[in-house]
């Protein structure tokens, strides 16, 4: 039998990137899934994408830093699907202009904040009640692995993911005799679209000018750049039965890098 059959995945952030590869993921074990996500466009499509390797989803609007559109798209899922026992909370990300605490500008903290910490909140607090009311299930948050090791000058997006390390320990503790398993996934960097764009990959244009360019750090640490598959593979193993004696866990996908 697939690892997620009969299983109701709501993947938060998965129009693109690590989102909309574990949504493929699930679905290719079984999963029906939703696909929340701020871009209607991208979102729809990985919907479709979906459907396409003959998989169940549909796609739901939803601004995570926005806790009634958390909520109405919590909603639309159940109306769909009836009930559900997986979340994977992948939406989020790093702002470049990010920098230490005595030069930042405080808006980038917001903004991060924001995003990364309250809309990883509100997606827990709207999907965990439904997890328990189906008898348990699994949440999957995404958090870095500078939330291990920090990371210069990206202060804020350290701290906030930082957080979600801890946030992710504290709910599996309450949580456990609900049946409900939470872990969090510690990422390096990882090779999707936004990354690309922001820091340049091989074959890209030059990164940011104050960023060290992806392709000069792979000859450095030559597993440290994965891709989005690599973090749905470990997002498949944290939502199925395989994982059953996991909770409470920050797992460092990096490649190694929190080791050197």
């Amino acid at each position: 039998m697939k690892r997620m059959q009969g299983r109701h995945a709501f993947i938060a952030g998965g129009a693109a990137g690590i989102g909309r590869a574990t949504a493929l993921a699930y679905a290719r074990e079984g999963a029906k899934v939703v696909v929340a996500d701020i871009d209607a466009s991208q979102g729809q499509a990985a919907a479709e994408a979906v459907m396409a390797q003959g998989g169940e989803a549909i796609f739901v609007r939803t601004d995570v830093t926005q806790e009634q559109s958390v909520g109405a798209a919590v909603e639309a899922a159940m109306a769909r699907f009836g009930r559900l026992d997986t979340l994977f909370n992948s939406a989020g990300g790093s702002l470049p202009i990010d920098a230490p605490i005595t030069e930042v500008d405080m808006a980038v903290w917001d903004r991060t904040m924001v995003l990364d910490l309250k809309g990883t909140m509100h997606v827990c607090r709207h999907v965990i009640p439904k997890l328990i009311a189906a008898g348990g299930g699994t949440v999957v948050n995404m958090s870095s692995g500078a939330a291990l090791r920090g990371s210069n000058p990206a202060h804020i997006y350290t701290a906030a993911k930082g957080a979600i390390v801890s946030l992710t320990r504290t709910l599996a503790g309450t949580y456990a005799l609900a049946n409900v398993r939470v872990n969090c996934i510690c990422s390096g960097r990882i090779g999707t679209e936004r990354v690309r764009r922001t820091y340049g990959m091989p074959g890209e244009p030059g990164a940011a000018p104050d960023r060290q360019n992806v392709a000069e750090q792979v000859k450095t640490y030559p597993f440290w750049v994965g891709e989005p598959e690599d973090i749905a593979a470990i997002a498949l193993f944290l939502a199925s039965h395989e994982s059953r004696m996991i909770t409470g866990a920050a797992i460092a996908a990096d490649g190694g890098r929190s080791a050197y």
